[in-house]
């Protein structure tokens, strides 16, 4: 059995955009996160794993955006990311699965700017248009995945969370951290048949957010899924679609919250591509890449992004 090894296991990135973060309606759990093969089991042992993520949003001056007690009005957000760490997976098996512990740490350039900001209860324009830009680390990222195989069938429950040491400014715009703490759970379910050389992936949970203790807003509980579909077409190379729906269940709250619930939604889809090889005789490497293109936003910016992820595993024996 060939089995792709950490391509849907690849710890990704907490958003790591603009300082409007959850209180601008972009969440801690990054949509596109998860896909493919996301609930198979890994090979017991060390790997490791390096991210690139893109991403390109904006939204019109007509858009507000609470940050800080203030609200932006249009904003367009640029971040170049690159995400990194290991991954152990244990042998002996825990409550009937394999059990894996993962750490991810951030670091690159995140640049945004906004049409306008206005304060206070008058609505006065106090700024017009702002650019800033920011290269720095970003959030610690640890997380826990507990996975069952039976036969095609494969289940998955995990656990992840933002730990807030990144570079974080209420008043800047740019940031690497989102500047409060969250924790996201869930699960997962992939049918992947290795005889007939297809796979199909679905992830979903819930987020929640602690309050951010420099703005006293905290961000309502979200829910999102991930998915994806491919199909070996050798076998090293799979291509096949992804896609995600992120929906904000509950509303904004705190002192900071001066746009009431301010729930966010946003879909997205586009086409990705694996492929898997040897390096040397003990280790396996696994290249990824996937696109989205985003719709139905809703107090979110809108946009594109890319994903280019690359793994090393141990040989499955």
């Amino acid at each position: 059995m060939h089995r792709p090894i950490l391509l849907g296991a690849v710890l990704s990135a907490a958003f790591v955009g603009p300082a409007f973060s959850d209180e601008g309606g972009v969440s801690f759990w990054l949509p596109g996160m998860y896909g493919s093969f996301a609930a198979t089991p890994t090979t017991p042992g060390w790997s490791w794993a390096t991210l690139y993520y893109r991403s390109s949003v904006s939204a019109g001056a007509d858009r507000q955006f609470p940050r800080g007690g203030q609200i932006d009005l249009g904003v367009d957000a640029l971040a170049n990311i690159g995400a990194f760490g290991p991954t152990y997976t244990f042998e002996e098996p825990f409550l009937g699965g394999q059990l894996a512990l993962s750490l991810l740490g951030l670091g690159g350039r995140s640049e945004a700017s906004v049409e306008a900001t206005i304060s206070g209860p008058d609505g006065r324009t106090i700024s017009g248009r702002r650019s800033e830009a920011l290269t720095g680390f970003g959030d610690l990222l640890p997380q826990a995945t507990l996975k069952w195989n039976d036969g095609p069938n494969n289940y998955m429950a995990y656990v992840t969370g933002d730990v807030p040491v990144g570079a974080y400014d209420p008043e800047r715009l740019a940031n690497l951290g989102l500047g409060h703490a969250a924790l996201d759970l869930g699960g997962g379910y992939t049918y992947f048949d290795p005889k007939r050389n297809i796979e199909a992936s679905a992830v979903l949970g819930f987020t929640y957010n602690f309050e951010n203790p420099d703005t006293q807003y905290q961000n309502g509980i979200d829910f999102h899924v991930d998915w994806g579909a491919s199909r070996f077409v050798t076998k090293q190379l799979f291509v096949g679609a992804a896609g995600y729906l992120f929906q904000q269940v509950t509303g904004d709250s705190g002192a900071g919250a001066t746009l009431g619930d301010f729930k966010s939604r946003v879909a997205g889809i586009g086409p990705q591509a694996g492929y898997l090889f040897p390096m040397g005789d003990k280790l396996q490497g696994a290249l990824s890449a996937k696109v989205y293109w985003e719709f139905a936003a809703e107090n979110r910016p809108e946009g594109w992004n890319a994903w280019l992820s690359f793994a090393i595993s141990p040989k499955e024996k």
